[in-house]
């Protein structure tokens, strides 16, 4: 056990998450080795129960930590006997229907799936979690939510899974949707997906910004940023696994040069702190690990530099540096996702 820093039961074993020193990133990250290039209760409700073995017992604390393998799926990934399971509704958008996005390259079409928990009462207003590249973790989230939501750890929450219009990076239509820094897709999700919910499953959104957050992994995350970065009216917290928070954006915008690499280069430096709360990863052997500052396209960089203009501006954030582990790494999320909900939500009622 290392005596710089906590010791946390994270995710069905115990872990060490060292508190990592602050560094300059260019010179100390560039110059580590091996970076390499690599995805309604009841009104009486019960007190709440003990959380199960697996559950994080420690997710309080906001600052740096670092993470090691090996890394193994948590306790809440496994489906349980006995907790009520909610209902998973998916389909189809086309784009030919969409206002904001008609398709950059022609027609395509947008997977959708929703968990709607066993607990929710139709009708009446509930929290909710946007995620890019949804339907990807369909098969994971729902069940992690199924067992935090039994034991009372996490609010009864819906989970809107969306799916890009496909492609990716520069001039497809994902690059435009999440690489974009502005809220276009903010307003595409608020007008053309969770209206389309409501009508069709009885889903009645919270307008709490509290009770909205968004997340993803590679340009979903840096689109889960966007979304509360230009609306935190609308969503105030994010969860993101190796955010592209470099150079990516297409088409350019002279109000962005760098694309979402202006983040931690002047946006968050040169604003007034803003009511969000921010988890984010990112692997030791990241996409462009081993490229320089200059390239604006090093994830492991870009995330290290998030991690210091929240920490200077004061934002609540944890930042995890996970060693060994390579772009948005499934064993990574497997472990750390219960853990990084947990910590998300803290302060959010649970009824």
């Amino acid at each position: 056990m290392t005596e710089t820093g906590p010791e946390t039961l994270v995710l069905g074993k115990a872990m060490n998450m060292r508190k990592i020193p602050r560094v300059a990133c260019t010179a100390a990250l560039l110059g580590l080795a091996g970076f390499l290039n690599p995805t309604l209760a009841a009104d009486a409700a019960p007190a709440p129960a003990a959380p199960r073995p697996g559950v994080a017992a420690k997710v309080t604390k906001d600052g740096d930590y670092t993470i090691s393998p090996p890394y193994a799926n948590g306790l809440e990934l496994t489906a349980v006997e006995g907790v009520p399971k909610g209902a998973i509704h998916e389909f189809t958008m086309n784009s030919a229907d969409s206002k904001i996005y008609p398709g950059l390259t022609g027609p395509y079409q947008r997977k959708v799936a929703v968990y709607v928990p066993s607990q929710y009462v139709a009708g009446t207003p509930v929290a909710f979690i946007v995620v890019h590249d949804g339907v990807g973790y369909a098969n994971r989230l729902p069940v992690i939510l199924d067992n935090l939501i039994n034991d009372k750890r996490l609010p009864v929450m819906v989970a809107v899974m969306i799916n890009s219009g496909g492609g990716d990076g520069k001039g497809s239509e994902r690059g435009l949707e999440y690489d974009t820094v502005s809220d276009k897709f903010t307003t595409f999700v608020e007008t053309e997906v969770l209206p389309r919910i409501t009508r069709d499953y009885g889903v009645t959104f919270t307008k709490d910004p509290e009770g909205r957050a968004t997340m993803g992994g590679s340009s979903g995350g840096s689109a889960a940023f966007t979304m509360g970065w230009f609306r935190p009216d609308l969503y105030r917290r994010i969860l993101t696994y190796s955010g592209t928070y470099v150079n990516q954006q297409s088409p350019e915008n002279p109000q962005s040069l760098h694309g979402a690499w202006e983040y931690h280069e002047h946006l968050i430096p040169q604003n007034p702190p803003k009511p969000l709360r921010i988890w984010l990863e990112v692997g030791q052997n990241d996409n462009g690990s081993t490229r320089d500052e200059a390239s604006c396209h090093n994830w492991v960089l870009a995330n290290q530099h998030m991690a210091t203009v929240l920490k200077a501006k004061g934002y609540h954030y944890r930042y995890v540096y996970a060693e060994g582990a390579g772009h948005v790494d499934r064993r990574v999320v497997g472990q750390t996702l219960p853990e990084a909900l947990l910590w998300l939500w803290q302060g959010y009622p649970i009824k």
